[in-house]
């Protein structure tokens, strides 16, 4: 970790610069202080050389859900803090922030960035999806009490796949029961045509599958 953060030092007094216009090697730079977790690089950065809503060339990220998945919560604060961010902007896989946030089982992140305006339901995978695939009751508390829809279906082409059904795949009985409890529906169906119980037995989770048989 040391080795990388004296390289990463190296590198940033070389590319860093005062050009208006991000160049590859500045965009780099950021995106390099976003995984670091350098907050004082990437308040110097945004607006004057970066936008903050643009993607990493590398992983097709924006900085917010990059941010996220590695952790570097100084950075996750300064971009939220910048007035230009906008909180719902997908990665090129279609995550947002939220969707990290609930994934990671991080909710001082998601409590403010439903706080900003996050988007809670949206078409496809949602926010409540990667809460209940991580097994997060919290989280996905946090989401239902601000209206996620909990039998959400994710894209048709994923297999059209509920919140319940991601924990039951997962094995995330705690979460299963947790959202069976708010409402979720056992006896809806997938894209293949099985209900969260058969989707537990197929992953071989035998006492979750009895549990939404019940």
């Amino acid at each position: 970790m040391l080795l990388r953060r004296a390289l990463y030092s190296i590198l940033l007094s070389a590319t860093v610069s005062l050009a208006v216009a991000a160049t590859p090697a500045q965009v780099s730079t950021f995106f390099r202080a976003v995984q670091m977790d350098d907050a004082r690089t990437v308040k110097t950065m945004l607006g004057a050389q970066v936008d903050p809503n643009d993607t990493n060339p590398i992983g097709g990220e924006p900085p917010l859900v990059l941010a996220l998945r590695e952790g570097s919560m100084e950075v996750f604060r300064t971009l939220l803090e910048h007035p230009g961010t906008r909180v719902d902007t997908p990665a090129i896989n279609g995550n947002t922030a939220l969707m990290m946030a609930a994934f990671k089982g991080n909710r001082p992140a998601a409590e403010a960035l439903i706080a900003k305006g996050a988007a809670i339901n949206r078409p496809g995978w949602t926010p409540l999806h990667y809460a209940a695939a991580a097994g997060d009751d919290a989280i996905a508390g946090l989401l239902l009490e601000h209206g996620a829809k909990i039998d959400a279906l994710s894209p048709r082409a994923s297999g059209s796949y509920t919140p319940l059904m991601l924990a039951a795949r997962e094995g995330k009985e705690e979460t299963a029961l947790f959202l069976l409890k708010h409402g979720a529906d056992p006896r809806l169906k997938n894209g293949e045509g099985l209900t969260a119980a058969q989707i537990a037995a197929r992953a071989e989770h035998p006492s979750l599958a009895k549990a939404l048989t019940r």
